[in-house]
């Protein structure tokens, strides 16, 4: 997806930062060029304060955006995925576990969740980076509980995992 957005975008830099923190964060265009985050509207000059670009290049990119009959469609299409736990699941007695991986080996989801059901915990949430967008993507789990370290070490020995944190 990410290459297909960037292809048309590449002439113009700025429009490309701003497309690229729309999909990043979930935000789409809608039929009349404005930027939502699921139903509710955003507000432009805030979202170009906050990438440090100038309003106009963010309605411009809304306008360019909704002109173009793909980039309309993927963009219309968008909706943020919701909570992202990590950053708050001590508070709730859960356990995060970043899985860093050759994002291109298939099954470390799959291999890793499994390793995790064998402990008789409950996955609350998986979220794994697109690697077009990130330089280092990561597979994080958030569990119902801290995983043991035996199970770390399962995962450790998945194919194509190069590291694992656990907090």
């Amino acid at each position: 997806m990410w290459n297909r957005i960037a292809e048309r975008l590449r002439p113009f830099p700025a429009r490309l930062k701003v497309a690229r923190a729309l999909v990043e964060l979930g935000l789409g265009v809608d039929q009349e060029g404005n930027l939502v985050c699921g139903p509710v509207p955003m507000d432009e000059a805030k979202v170009a304060r906050a990438l440090g670009v100038d309003r106009r290049v963010v309605k411009e990119t809304a306008n360019f955006i909704r002109r173009d009959e793909e980039l309309r469609q993927i963009f219309a299409g968008l909706r943020p995925a919701g909570p992202f736990l990590p950053d708050v699941a001590k508070y709730l007695g859960y356990g995060v576990i970043e899985i860093i991986a050759d994002p291109h080996k298939v099954g470390i989801l799959a291999k890793a969740a499994t390793i995790v059901s064998e402990q008789a915990i409950s996955i609350r949430q998986a979220v794994a980076e697109d690697p077009d967008l990130s330089p280092e993507p990561k597979l994080t789990l958030v569990t119902e509980r801290p995983v043991p370290g035996d199970a770390v070490q399962a995962i450790l020995r998945i194919d194509g995992v190069r590291k694992v944190s656990v907090y």
